[in-house]
């Protein structure tokens, strides 16, 4: 369910703004892809508020952590979200 949207996340969680607004207008279903942008961001505003005092690291393992805890799949969410992270880490 959120797992399209979870790359937006791991790009966004430390600022808390979106980096670039999805664009529903040019999706197969616009009407699907608007439903999981607001389910997407009722979830980010939830765990903004769950991580809220945070900061850095701190803040941003806690948003991965309680964005993957609603994803379908918690445990494959965290794994793909460990690789991202080194593979930006190799890149540095």
């Amino acid at each position: 369910m959120l797992k399209p949207l979870i790359g937006v996340l791991l790009l966004t969680a430390s600022t808390g703004v979106f980096a670039e607004p999805v664009d529903c207008s040019k999706a197969k279903d616009p009407a699907r892809c608007e439903e999981r942008v607001a389910k997407f961001k009722a979830a980010h505003s939830s765990a903004e508020k769950a991580c809220e005092g945070k900061q850095g690291d701190a803040h941003r393992d806690c948003m991965r952590h309680e964005m993957c805890a609603q994803a379908k799949d918690p445990a494959q969410c965290e794994a793909r979200a460990k690789a991202a992270r080194e593979r930006r880490e190799q890149k540095k």
